[in-house]
């Protein structure tokens, strides 16, 4: 927890951020690691966490560089991508994979990057060691498959300062492999036939469009308050980051000045965040090296979009204070075509949406309470005259969040507790496809007798997913992955003076009828002590 009056504690202290990534190297020696040392040193084990990588087929596969570059400042890089004709265009998977290095001293820098001005990848880095660390991020990229298809310009930033006392430069290079489709192994399925990068607040679809999804690439950082937006609090009590709204915040889409969609962001902690990076340092939070964009189904609105005009398409975040900064929200939209019309037509059928709810009440006295509940209901309907027939969509989508934040004199100590809910459920003809997910934060700050400030943190990211087609169940997943960190350092001193000790583990747990995937890892000060594999 990074409120105004702990930061100016730790101008000295570097930060950093988190994701999905791979170790280098192994994460343990079995199940059980080494001996782990009475207090961080000034080396520790590669980022690692417990998320799985990406599924591949075992077919023939290719390699493109998409970008190699030494970040130092704010210039991108800017270079080119051809697709590899060794592997056509058959593809059962195509998989993005960062791998980093940085050594010294450095803040958590927030990146993205783009083919064809489409952003296929949105990232932050790690905190290094003096002595240096690598990682390495997958994420898969297969339905991009339009965008890759084709020669594309490529830019990819990590925004970086250097300088005599901060001297971390990212080194990172980018690769793209291709895994054809062969015999028995198909080219992926429901990819989208075009994908257009929202670049302005205007958008023009094919004409034969029947299925349209927006995803959102919504981050709250740059260390202003927006970065910890879930801390934020009414602008009558006293607390350094506030917002007259309160803590609330929701990513909405709109299409010609009408809601279309609605979801909660995920609160993602970088890894200098909650005032100690010594949580983060190997094991980073959920989401924090692969920012997963929010996705919106707008088939509702199909229709509309099809008579072959530019259209209005706006996404904000509400809660946000006037002119505040600190969001970003690049889009890219998903368009899927009827090959057996030259033009799609059909309408918008129901429009529903709630009041939104929103209430932050505080309580004076020692500690300040605060406590904040909101919640909003949007359900959009169409239909659309295919060549396969009418088909009505209908899209119904709930938020909702509640939370608690106590804080004392000097927000010493800080503590906070929410879950957020964001509940879906898209009806297209004969299937249903439901999607629950629960985001949780637990964890509170303290500095105590010494200057020895303490944190102790538990998230969460949860969902469960099911799709039912024709009353029948065709595939579902329920995932877990839970964070827990425990770390003490004395503040205000040099980092060889911090006698910093700390616990983390994460265990992430998918489940689903595409088979299962159980991990836990354990750190304790930098040292992977454990490394479980269930499945």
């Amino acid at each position: 927890m990074r409120s105004l009056k702990i930061m100016s504690m730790l101008s000295g202290l570097v930060l950093a951020a988190s994701a999905l990534l791979t170790a280098h190297p192994a994460a343990a020696d079995g199940p059980t690691g080494p001996t782990p040392p009475a207090e961080f040193t000034g080396d520790w084990h590669d980022p690692v966490t417990a998320a799985p990588p990406v599924d591949t087929p075992g077919t023939r596969s290719c390699e493109v560089t998409l970008a190699a570059a030494r970040f130092r400042d704010f210039t991108p890089y800017q270079g080119s991508y051809t697709p590899p004709k060794e592997c056509g265009t058959r593809w059962n998977k195509v998989v993005l994979r960062l791998e980093g290095s940085v050594k010294g001293r450095q803040y958590d820098r927030l990146g993205y990057l783009t083919v064809g001005g489409v952003e296929i990848f949105r990232t932050s880095t790690p905190q290094p060691s003096p002595e240096g660390i690598t990682w390495s991020v997958e994420k898969d990229v297969t339905r991009y498959r339009d965008t890759l298809s084709r020669p594309q310009p490529v830019e990819m930033l990590i925004g970086n300062v250097v300088n005599e006392t901060y001297t971390g430069v990212l080194d990172v290079r980018v690769t793209l492999t291709f895994h054809t489709a062969r015999g028995r192994v198909k080219p992926a399925a429901d990819t989208p036939d075009r994908v257009i990068p929202l670049t302005g607040a205007t958008l023009t679809t094919p004409r034969n469009t029947e299925r349209v999804l927006a995803e959102v690439y919504a981050t709250g950082s740059g260390g202003g308050c927006e970065e910890y937006w879930y801390l934020s609090v009414p602008d009558a009590a006293p607390y350094s980051c506030r917002a007259a709204e309160g803590p609330h915040r929701e990513v909405r889409v709109s299409v010609d000045g009408r809601l279309a969609g609605i979801a909660a962001p995920f609160p993602t902690v970088w890894t200098g965040g909650w005032s100690n990076p010594f949580l983060w340092y190997v094991t980073p939070g959920p989401r924090a090296f692969d920012v997963q964009p929010i996705v919106y189904d707008l088939t509702p609105f199909a229709a509309l979009l099809n008579d072959g005009r530019e259209h209005r398409v706006d996404v904000a975040v509400a809660g946000v204070p006037a002119g505040q900064a600190g969001w970003s929200t690049p889009t890219n939209v998903l368009l899927w075509q009827d090959e057996g019309s030259r033009v799609v037509t059909g309408g918008l059928d129901r429009h529903e949406e709630t009041t939104p709810r929103n209430s932050s009440r505080h309580t004076a006295g020692s500690p300040h309470r605060l406590d904040t509940e909101a919640g909003h209901r949007l359900t959009v309907a169409g239909h659309l005259n295919t060549s396969h027939g009418r088909v009505v969509t209908t899209v119904d989508r709930t938020v909702a969040h509640t939370s608690v934040h106590r804080w004392g004199e000097g927000e010493n100590p800080d503590a906070f507790t929410a879950r957020w809910s964001d509940r879906e459920t898209v009806t297209a003809g004969r299937t249903v496809t439901r999607t629950d997910r629960a985001y949780t934060m637990d964890g509170e700050t303290t500095i105590g007798a010494g200057d020895r400030l303490r944190t102790v943190l538990t998230l969460g990211d949860r969902a469960a997913t099911s799709v039912v087609r024709d009353g029948r169940l065709r595939s579902w997943s329920r995932l877990d992955d839970t964070y827990t960190g425990d770390a003490t350092y004395t503040t205000g001193v040099p980092r060889d003076q911090r006698h910093a000790v700390g616990t983390t583990n994460e265990r992430y747990r998918l489940y689903g009828s595409d088979g299962c995937h159980d991990r836990s890892v354990t750190t304790v000060q930098g040292a992977v002590t454990q490394d479980l594999r269930r499945c």
